[in-house]
């Protein structure tokens, strides 16, 4: 069975993949859209190359925002386990380092996926819309 945190990690790497993917396709496209249309824009260009412009500002906008919202509550995580690792301490109990390390970890891949998030959500959708469209 796939443990959560597996589940996770193979998500982020899904769609970090993915992402790797998408993104050249969308390149690809845009940059031969724009050798094509020339000097002058037609309106069906104009429109994409603003709607480029304007969905890169919302995606990595949503994704900042995203991921400072799931550091902050990362953060407080791990200052309640570091306190709770330091009231051991001073019982004489032996905190585990290794728990403290893998929840660091957890922490710092909580924060990419959510940052991850927004951006391949977009260029996974404008891989799919463009792949459809032609480029004249």
């Amino acid at each position: 069975m796939v443990t959560p945190r597996r589940r996770a990690n193979q998500s982020l790497a899904v769609k970090a993949a993915e992402l790797a993917v998408a993104v050249p396709q969308v390149v690809a496209h845009r940059v031969a859209r724009m050798a094509i249309s020339g000097p002058k824009l037609s309106a069906r260009d104009r429109k994409e190359f603003e709607l480029m412009v304007a969905e890169k500002h919302a995606a990595f906008g949503e994704s900042w925002n995203a991921m400072a919202a799931h550091a902050a509550l990362a953060q407080r995580d791990l200052a309640t386990s570091f306190y709770k690792s330091f009231i051991a301490l001073a019982r004489g109990k032996k905190p585990s380092p290794a728990r403290s390390a893998a929840q660091l970890h957890r922490a710092a891949l909580g924060v990419l996926g959510k940052g991850l998030d927004p951006v391949h959500r977009k260029a996974v959708a404008n891989a799919k819309r463009l792949g459809r469209t032609k480029l004249r």
